[in-house]
């Protein structure tokens, strides 16, 4: 294997790892030694693979936690009956994710942004863009169901922030229930939203 194909291995280790401590401790709670050691790196692997510090890699993780997300998204979009149905998906996948960490693993983007809005110029752009990532295709999606531009990109917003808050009940209550109510809530709605805007044109 090429120096060049370890060095990939290993920077990509590093992320895996500041994602996961992310989601299961915070940002300001992740260690750039625990990070090392549970990506069997080097010590001086850090700063030669992210001359930003802990910055830099926090930057990586919070894009590939968007990658992620998009991902689910197309393929949720990809065979969505409707806008409930996609909302109820989405919601299924984030219930799944809940159930199986017990509860430890959260949104790591929400984390970053209430951790570091304040702090970090680079991190919270990286949030930023990251929600912009996940809002767009949403809208998207909410336009070809027959919403104004407008329309679409209000509800898309107003979907991610109850789906971010539902997390974070969740996570209190360790019960999917808050998650459950959003979709309930949201399904309908974006449904019916969907109908009187396309039996009004």
């Amino acid at each position: 294997m090429s120096s060049e194909r370890k060095g990939q291995l290993t920077s990509a280790r590093m992320v895996d790892a500041m994602l996961d401590s992310i989601q299961s401790h915070g940002y300001a709670g992740t260690g750039i030694n625990t990070v090392l050691a549970q990506a069997k790196a080097p010590r001086g692997s850090m700063y030669f693979h992210f001359p930003g510090g802990k910055e830099e890699l926090g930057e990586q993780a919070i894009g590939k936690a968007a990658k992620q997300f998009q991902q689910l998204i197309a393929d949720v979009t990809a065979d969505a009956a409707g806008p409930g149905q996609l909302v109820t998906r989405i919601v299924e996948a984030l219930i799944g994710l809940l159930v199986e960490s017990d509860y430890a693993l959260g949104c790591p983007v929400s984390v970053v942004t209430l951790e570091m809005g304040t702090h970090s110029d680079r991190l919270r752009t990286a949030c930023a863009t990251t929600y912009e990532s996940w809002i767009a295709p949403v809208a998207d999606y909410l336009m070809s169901a027959g919403h104004t531009a407008d329309r679409a990109r209000d509800l898309a917003e107003t979907t991610l922030s109850t789906l971010e808050g539902a997390i974070i009940l969740s996570r209190a209550a360790r019960d999917t229930r808050p998650l459950a109510s959003a979709a309930r809530v949201l399904g309908p709605l974006l449904d019916q939203h969907a109908t009187s805007t396309s039996e009004s044109e």
